[in-house]
């Protein structure tokens, strides 16, 4: 692969940096036991999982996905914990395409800081929506990057849609 061909994120050094160095109480127990979903950012909960706006998104509506058990391996997850993840993944995909129409997703696990993990105890799952062009000049040449909506207003248009408990 050619550097020409390279998609480079310098933004997001900053964040791994920090987490790296500061080793704070991990937000997925954090929000798992608030009672503020909207302080939080808590998108839907389920018996074994619950979905979040991410603070540090690659996108809008960048979402994750975490079991409720503070558990860093895949491995060491339940049936049930899989299902639910899996299942309240497919739900926000889902709402996500209802409320801000992308062309598309990613989904993924990092497993360990080495594969991109910024809270390698806790596993979760990412759910990025992309549009066609949506990489530009702006994270490249000024190094920002640009939201094109508000976190709390993602959660006005995502909550109604993600009413109710996953089983």
């Amino acid at each position: 692969m050619s550097v020409e061909q390279r998609l480079w994120a310098p933004w997001r050094t900053g964040y791994i940096t920090r987490a790296v160095r500061r080793r704070q109480p991990c937000i997925f127990c954090r929000a798992a036991r608030a009672k503020d979903d909207r302080a939080m950012h808590v998108i839907a909960r389920g018996t074994r999982a619950f979905c979040l706006l991410n603070k540090y998104p690659y996108n809008a509506g960048h979402l994750m996905i975490a079991v409720t058990r503070h558990v860093g391996e895949l491995s060491a997850l339940t049936r049930q914990e899989r299902s639910e993840l899996m299942e309240l993944a497919a739900r926000m995909v889902k709402a996500l395409t209802k409320a801000i129409r992308p062309h598309g997703f990613n989904l993924g696990v990092n497993l360990g800081r080495p594969a991109g993990a910024g809270i390698p105890g806790h596993v979760h799952l990412h759910v990025v929506p992309r549009w066609e062009g949506d990489t530009n000049f702006m994270p490249v040449t000024g190094g920002t990057k640009v939201m094109s909506r508000s976190l709390d207003d993602l959660y006005d248009a995502l909550k109604p849609l993600a009413r109710g408990r996953v089983r």
